[in-house]
């Protein structure tokens, strides 16, 4: 990746309705984007987002794709299985976008051996996390060759990972 003109490429896993990828499209109008979902229907509110911006394809994460991206872009659900969770977030989210297994990890552990396939060699790749997941979600993606840094957010709660190849 060109640090000075961003990327080239962009990836976002769990795409939804596109908002992180037309949003780095903004940003980087010269990149070419790619959005995968596993819900039909979220694909068809991401390709009337987007307006012809992106490309949007069916999947299971990275799960079959050959190709390398300079950003990767990952909004997994993190939710454990039972936990409280804000009001009208069960109203607006479905079920699949916000739990993942008894420890809210189970998208990571699918994530984690895909990505060191995906990203590009001097690539970033930004994953969201649960407020306390930092430590956890680190373990899994140290294991497989790639380098983690916390960004908060403006409350100052651990809200992404930044990986990079170490």
């Amino acid at each position: 990746m060109n640090h000075g003109t961003g990327p080239a490429t962009i990836l976002d896993l769990g795409t939804g309705p596109g908002t992180l990828l037309l949003a780095a499209l903004d940003q980087w109008p010269d990149a070419v984007g790619l959005g995968v979902d596993a819900s039909a229907e979220a694909l068809a509110f991401a390709r009337r987002n987007a307006r012809g911006q992106a490309v949007f394809q069916p999947g299971n994460w990275g799960e079959g794709l050959d190709r390398r991206f300079d950003l990767i872009l990952c909004n997994p659900p993190y939710v454990a299985e039972g936990a409280e969770l804000g009001p009208g977030v069960r109203e607006y989210e479905p079920d699949e976008a916000l739990f993942a297994g008894s420890e809210g990890l189970d998208a990571y552990r699918a994530l984690a051996p895909q990505l060191p396939h995906l990203l590009s060699k001097d690539g970033l790749a930004a994953i969201e996390i649960g407020h306390d997941q930092a430590a956890a979600v680190t373990r899994l993606l140290v294991r497989e060759g790639l380098q983690a840094s916390v960004a908060q957010d403006l409350a100052g709660r651990d809200r992404a990972l930044l990986l990079t190849y170490v």
